[in-house]
């Protein structure tokens, strides 16, 4: 057998020779480095130019696609004159040339490279917060754990941004699947986590997604608290309690904030027949903004209806509507209390009666039946406690008729106390106010309490006065800043504020002077009247419009 000649790279040299020559190879190639850098240094500036050009034609060419069709033929005309313009005046091509080189240089600039990515601080604070979640969103026997002890922070936290003081300011993180998301107690954890973690004294909002196992952070800016009672534009049968955040509600309404008019996003609760939450009760600390919260809505009901005032703490807070045009009642005794609520249910019973006899008839309801009567009644646990104590009839039983069948009959209910007295109110309060209002610092416990679900922001201890939380009926929980309504009767009161309350009054229907004297001689007016024992005459349910109050010991008509 013929033995076969080996590969003819085994035995040719000219491989090995090449493999001699790379180190020359290498300097060639470093030399047509060089030069090629020289080169583009040199045409540098033609190169920016060129592709500043280009950018120039391409902005062209899309404004020349987003052009009608109708108006190409005008705007070549334009074109072509001013080109003859250029071609005609002297030196014009030159200047023409020079220009367009500026443009084509200024276009095309290098814009240096914006930076992407946190920095070295940003970083370790978004490491240190990945690092906190790991012991609540992480599994035994996960094969692939999105949170683990010196994982990837960068897996779990899809966006992220930071203020101007390098604070946390937004984030997005996703979470495994097999995180409880339905579970309040489990979202309240990871809430409590983000809040020491990125940053205490702020208030964050926190959107569960949970088709796509996403939670977005948000750290929300504080509520305008510059704006005061005005007369804001509504129609009948809306209340403004407050206003909220720009994406909380799909309504802005106009305001005058000191010199200036903005439009801010209000919570509007609507009242009357078709209302679904037609009473309100309101829960605070002292000093939070409970009080001015009823004079807001006070001042808000006289525009359209009447307002009755019943002010358990006797504290004058609600002194300015005394003889205004209609207010009935403003009052602060338990005599007084009792008479006027027991009219108010009577009132409320005639005015049932009344529509249902106008409806059998074919006729539309009398007037004084449709308009809007508020019961407004401040710390009505006060009036409670005094009431057991005297053994006298509890005041909030005369409220179960309005609060029942007020929605009918046109008649609302709005009651305000205080944390520790929310325990002294009874069933029928509690059951009929689907409008509920929270002010002032709360945990989220007892905001759960009041409004039924938790807030979806972390509370702050340090709030202004009229801040808080608002739910009307099922609607979601929505942060809350009451419109600024002080007593324009206390002396504390600026004179901006006072002015604001004061044209928002309606005119006086009894002189403060005649008051005050009817004041001085309640009791020969009871005596005379057979009413000395705090009573008030029953009135027959009828047509009539007057009001048998007691003030003080006094029996009056309102």
């Amino acid at each position: 057998m013929a033995r076969r000649p080996l590969p003819r790279i085994l035995t040719d040299s000219t491989p090995f020779a090449r493999m001699a020559d790379r180190a020359s190879l290498a300097r060639g190639r470093d030399l047509a480095r060089t030069a090629l850098d020289s080169a583009s240094d040199v045409f540098h500036p033609l190169l920016t130019i060129g592709r500043g050009l280009r950018r120039l034609a391409a902005a062209g060419r899309g404004r020349w696609a987003e052009t009608p069709r109708e108006s190409r033929g005008p705007l070549l005309c334009f074109l072509g004159a001013c080109v003859l313009v250029v071609a005609l005046v002297p030196y014009g091509p030159l200047l023409a040339l020079i220009a367009a080189t500026a443009a084509g240089a200024w276009a095309g600039r290098e814009h240096p490279p914006a930076e992407t990515g946190p920095g070295e601080a940003a970083d370790e604070r978004l490491r240190s917060l990945y690092e906190a979640l790991v012991p609540y969103l992480s599994a035994e026997g996960d094969p692939g754990p999105l949170y683990a002890h010196g994982g990837d922070w960068a897996r779990a936290f899809v966006d992220h941004s930071f203020d101007e003081r390098g604070r946390l300011e937004r984030l997005r993180l996703r979470y495994p699947p097999y995180f409880t998301d339905g579970e309040t107690q489990a979202r309240a954890r990871i809430e409590q986590v983000l809040y020491a973690k990125a940053g205490r004294g702020r208030e964050y909002h926190f959107a569960w997604d949970e088709l796509a196992n996403q939670l977005t952070v948000t750290v929300l800016a504080a509520l305008p608290t510059d704006i005061a009672a005005q007369r804001f534009v509504t129609s009948p049968g809306e209340t403004v309690l407050g206003f909220t955040d720009p994406d909380a509600v799909q309504r802005t309404l106009p305001v005058t904030a000191g010199a200036e008019t903005r439009d801010v996003p209000p919570v509007v609760w609507r009242t009357g027949p078709r209302s679904t939450e037609p009473h309100l009760l309101a829960l605070g600390q002292p000093g939070t903004g409970t009080t001015t919260l009823l004079r807001s809505i006070a001042l808000q009901a006289l525009h359209h209806g009447e307002v009755l005032v019943v002010d358990g703490a006797g504290t004058g807070e609600f002194g300015c509507l005394v003889g205004r045009q209609g207010v009935l009642a403003v009052e602060s005794g338990l005599a007084g209390a009792l008479a006027t609520l027991e009219w108010a249910s009577h009132e409320t019973e005639r005015r049932l009666i009344v529509a249902n006899r106008a409806r059998q008839e074919g006729r539309p309801a009398p007037d004084d039946t449709r308009r809007p009567l508020w019961i407004i009644v401040d710390r009505l646990t006060v009036l409670t406690h005094v009431a057991a104590a005297e053994g006298r009839d509890d005041p909030q039983r005369w409220l179960q008729v309005p609060l029942r069948h007020g929605r009918a009959a046109h008649v609302t209910v709005v009651v305000a106390d205080q944390f520790d007295g929310a325990d002294l109110l009874s069933d029928p309060v509690r059951a009929h106010t689907k409008a509920r209002v929270v002010l002032g610092p709360a945990t989220a416990d007892e905001v759960r309490a009041v409004l039924g679900a938790p807030p979806h922001t972390t509370p702050t201890a340090q709030v202004p006065p009229g801040r808080g939380y608002a739910r009307l009926g099922s609607a979601p929980v929505l942060r809350l800043q009451v419109p600024a309504t002080p007593d324009p009767l206390d002396d504390a009161t600026s004179e901006t504020h006072r002015q604001a309350v004061l044209a928002l009054l309606p005119e006086r229907t009894v002189p403060a002077g005649t008051a005050h004297a009817a004041d001085e001689s309640g009791t020969a007016h009871a005596a005379a009247d057979g009413t000395a024992d705090g009573g008030a005459a029953a009135e027959p349910v009828g047509a009539t419009t007057h009001v048998r109050i007691v003030k003080g010991g006094e029996s009056r008509t309102a």
